[in-house]
């Protein structure tokens, strides 16, 4: 028997996942606008330990045992027709940078494109090159700064804040977060335990900041000061101006407007399958599902998965449930570890040395990703 063609639009975090979920059960193809897996996650580590961040978070496709049956296409989509179920696809070709247009036929394509946020997350075709560079430049840049404002509240801003301020102690780093409390999201006592470690770390606080910004204000960059507020403040100058405000646009452009919301999110039933439209999917930060779209986090793409199978079965499909806080690592990998945070805003800290062999390599690697080869060490001349 013929298996089902699945299409994966965006090889993220979790399009992997679910490209892996599905391989003993479709014939799965995935489209991906970088040669290489290269993760959202950890923008903190990302910035200022670069290297370090590569070796978990940038990772060829072809190490990932579970994508062995996968066809990989580099490519970014282009449109997508879901009466003659098809995605047109802007290939890279590698000859001097040109592109053709190719159609990926489908019997059920999934959106995982993500969202554009910041510099760090967006769909634009690259190649290893270009990602050498947006790493090297930012990096770079907080290196040789001698004051490094963060403006944003969030996850990411917090764990930028906290790696800046570990990596190079004799810079002066400041947050601004608009309300009382960074992590809104998150249990009151991941605030508290945070806020102490950024303390220690000599992050200055600055609660109740709203930064002012024009509709075109680009945050897609790093600049420099002065930052001005709507809350009445004194205009804050530093060197480096880190824009993590949450200020995400959904990469959808794409996609018939009957598929979206009316922010340009794919609109979703709580299955995770597109409103109106049997076969389409979604899952990850371009869906739908909640305010902070949490089926990017939380096993989304095991829902998905068994979804899928069942809409193929012509079985019922079961909804997926969002967790009522965010939970997980805030700052990241920090040189001493990591501490993970549980729903009820308990934390544990794992030291460094388990976090890179018993969550790293045997957890994620071996047991989510189901097996991820070694990098291949380019051979010594003789």
């Amino acid at each position: 028997m013929t298996r089902p063609r699945v299409v994966i639009v965006g090889l993220g975090d979790t399009g992997v996942l679910t490209a892996i979920a599905l391989r003993r059960y479709a014939d799965v193809v995935g489209i991906t606008a970088t040669p290489e897996f290269v993760s959202g996650q950890e923008l903190g580590l990302r910035l200022a330990r670069p290297e370090a961040w590569e070796r978990d978070y940038r990772i060829a496709y072809r190490r990932f045992r579970g994508l062995d049956r996968t066809r990989i296409v580099h490519g970014t989509a282009a449109g997508l027709d879901p009466e003659q179920r098809w995605v047109r696809v802007t290939r890279a070709d590698g000859t001097g940078g040109d592109s053709t247009v190719a159609e990926e036929p489908y019997d059920v394509v999934v959106v995982s494109t993500g969202v554009t946020n910041g510099f760090w997350r967006h769909p634009t075709l690259r190649d290893a090159a270009d990602v050498d560079a947006e790493l090297a430049s930012p990096h770079q840049r907080l290196a040789a700064a001698g004051s490094v404002a963060v403006i944003g509240g969030g996850a990411a801003a917090v764990s930028a804040a906290a790696q800046v301020a570990e990596r190079w102690p004799d810079t002066a780093v400041d947050l601004y977060f608009p309300g009382e409390r960074a992590l809104p999201h998150h249990h009151h006592r991941v605030w508290l335990r945070v806020r102490s470690r950024l303390e220690r770390l000599g992050v200055g606080l600055h609660p109740g900041h709203r930064a002012a910004l024009a509709p075109d204000h680009d945050t897609r960059h790093l600049t420099g000061g002065p930052v001005t507020w709507t809350t009445g403040q004194p205009p804050a100058d530093a060197d480096v101006v880190l824009w993590a405000i949450g200020r995400v646009t959904p990469n959808t452009a794409w996609l018939p407007g009957g598929m979206l919301d009316d922010r340009g999110f794919v609109a979703v039933e709580p299955s995770l399958q597109v409103t109106g439209y049997p076969g389409v999917f979604a899952v990850g930060d371009v869906a739908a599902t909640d305010p902070l779209r949490t089926s990017a986090r939380n096993r989304g793409h095991v829902l998905l998965a068994r979804n899928i199978r069942a809409h193929l079965a012509g079985q019922p499909l079961r909804d997926y449930r969002r967790p009522p806080r965010r939970w997980g690592s805030v700052l990241g990998p920090l040189r001493d570890g990591l501490i993970v945070f549980a729903p009820t805003g308990r934390g544990v800290r794992v030291p460094a040395r388990v976090n890179d062999v018993v969550l790293q390599r045997l957890i994620t690697r071996q047991g989510i990703y189901g097996g991820v080869r070694r990098r291949r060490r380019p051979r010594k001349a003789r």
